[in-house]
């Protein structure tokens, strides 16, 4: 550090003194305050995301989901499966990676209507995703039990996967 402003030969890191990023390229960092850092893609102050955090995101979130009959709730504990991750592992077969990427890419509304095995591919797909994001009950405890997700439950635990608790907010009572 050769000058007054502590950086080394005038220049900060991730730009020069004028804020200016190296040759051209613009970086900008968190502005750090008294009570955090000011993420450059956000108008809050946060703190940094720490390991304990990261253990508790990974413990999942209580959801309230459509009712299995009228007076059965179903509150699970869920996270967000990545279909990426899926996809990766082998969790969705190949033979499934078409109708999946239609089905994520426009949220249903890209699904061909000419292939006649979109309905069974579709379920699979849900099933699989439904799979993932059930930390408690398991799907295989809510089968175990003799029951079925409906329809909407499926589809519930799908908006969520991809959306968050904002794409439930249809299926919320008052």
């Amino acid at each position: 550090m050769d000058n007054m402003n502590g950086y080394n030969n005038g220049v900060p890191p991730y730009g020069n003194a004028n804020g200016n990023g190296y040759m051209g390229i613009v970086a900008e960092v968190p502005r750090p305050t008294k009570f955090g850092v000011q993420p450059v893609n956000c108008d809050k102050v946060m703190g940094i995301t720490t390991a304990s955090d990261l253990q508790a995101y990974a413990a999942g979130v209580v959801v309230r989901f459509p009712d299995f009959a009228e007076g059965q709730p179903f509150i699970a504990r869920v996270r967000r499966p990545s279909m990426l991750v899926l996809a990766k592992s082998g969790k969705i077969p190949n033979t499934l990676m078409l109708t999946a990427g239609e089905l994520f890419s426009k949220g249903g509304g890209g699904l061909d209507p000419d292939n006649l095995n979109m309905l069974g591919d579709m379920y699979d797909i849900m099933h699989i995703i439904c799979e993932s994001a059930l930390i408690q009950p398991t799907m295989q405890e809510i089968e175990a039990a003799g029951l079925q997700l409906s329809d909407d439950q499926m589809m519930a635990i799908f908006n969520y996967s991809q959306a968050g608790v904002k794409a439930l907010e249809s299926f919320r009572q008052e």
